[in-house]
């Protein structure tokens, strides 16, 4: 009886009972919260698998989704716990339904619900982006891999649209139609604001349907070269050959000048050398004819082939070697320029000429050197 009583007793506005639950309440949610966030993400894994026979594990899953089942339980347990606690009378706050303190702290927690509602509905469209993506990888078209993603982006931004209009509605009681209406007024200036990203929204829509590159593709743009490896609302990622992560605004990839490398099935090699200026020209015959017939018989070569005395120079004798490669494939074409290198190399010795480098001569006239032995 006596601790019934104690129980009883009031401390500002609220009896311990009140404060022991609550007190207890946010123990149970500190403690557990990591064992109930991997039980919630358990029961939505076994519910998506129904739907899905990828075998996407559950690490991946929960990896995905601990973070926002983290945050909803703390909210809920936050909630649950202070709501067993009443304001002190004597505190004269006014009702809920009229503004302050008590309207601010119930429709903030309100928020803080659909916010962490709205996360846990994001990572799992993200969980199913990554199922489409492992189907799309089994499949020869490479359209689906960008489909995906603009798909995926595009639930998202619908998915963050709904939230925020279920804040401003049925939390904060905003009219959304006059909302809505509003924003038709002060579009233009939004526009004005953000006009690059709007321009580099439309340049998304003109690259899928369009269809410069598709994820894959080694493309060059300006000083950048690479595989593209996502195609988004606002930029382009692309892989150098470097292996470095270049992210390009879409509406530069739209603007500027745009090498798809991937759709070319023949590649160019052009380069000069030179030969000492005292090569015999019978000998700098022989030696073009020869690389010549030697680049003309390579299984990889196509179209013609060019090989010429290109300039007398100051210290070489320079000739161009133009001809083309009948690869796309960027190993392929480096072998095969490699192969032609090592040839030009034994032909140029097999013959007695030698490269030229740069170097500088210097005559002497009219002088007379005398040597005295000791």
């Amino acid at each position: 009886m006596e601790a019934n009583a104690m129980m009883e007793r009031v401390f500002w506005g609220n009896p311990l009972s009140n404060y022991a639950w609550c007190v207890g309440i946010l123990a149970f949610g500190i403690l557990f919260r990591q064992l109930l966030s991997k039980g919630l993400s358990w029961v939505a894994y076994k519910v998506l698998r129904n739907y899905s026979k990828d075998d996407l594990g559950f690490k991946k899953f929960l990896e995905l989704l601990k973070k926002p089942f983290g945050f909803f339980i703390a909210v809920i347990t936050i909630y649950l716990a202070f709501s067993h606690l009443n304001f002190p009378a004597y505190w004269h706050l006014n009702p809920v339904e009229e503004w302050g303190l008590r309207m601010l702290l119930f429709r903030g927690m309100q928020t803080l619900i659909i916010i962490s509602f709205t996360w846990i509905i994001l990572r799992i469209v993200d969980f199913g982006g990554l199922i489409l993506l492992q189907r799309a990888a089994l499949t020869e078209s490479k359209t689906d891999d960008q489909v995906i993603p603009f798909v995926k982006e595009s639930v998202k931004i619908i998915v963050c649209i709904i939230a925020l209009f279920s804040i401003l509605g049925a939390v904060y009681n905003l009219n959304i139609t006059s909302l809505i209406a509003g924003l038709g007024i002060g579009g233009l200036a939004i526009a004005l604001a953000a006009k690059e990203s709007l321009e580099n929204l439309l340049g998304s829509f003109t690259i899928f349907f369009d269809k410069p590159f598709i994820i894959g593709d080694l493309i060059k743009v300006g000083n950048v070269e690479g595989n593209v490896e996502k195609i988004g609302f606002r930029s382009t990622r692309i892989r150098t050959l470097e292996k470095t992560f270049v992210t390009v605004p879409n509406k530069k990839l739209v603007d500027t000048e745009l090498d798809n490398l991937t759709n070319r099935e023949i590649r160019r090699v052009k380069f000069d050398f030179g030969l000492r200026v005292d090569t015999p020209p019978e000998t700098l015959h022989q030696v073009i004819n020869e690389i010549r017939l030697c680049i003309n018989n390579h299984p990889m070569r196509f179209e013609e082939v060019s090989v010429h005395l290109f300039e007398l120079g100051s210290s070489a004798i320079n000739i161009r070697v133009i001809y083309f490669v009948n690869a796309a494939d960027w190993n392929t074409y480096m072998d095969m320029r490699q192969d032609i290198n090592f040839n030009i190399i034994d032909i140029v010795k097999g013959n007695g000429a030698k490269f030229a480098y740069p170097t500088q001569s210097v005559i002497m006239e009219n002088q007379q050197i005398e040597s005295k032995a000791e």
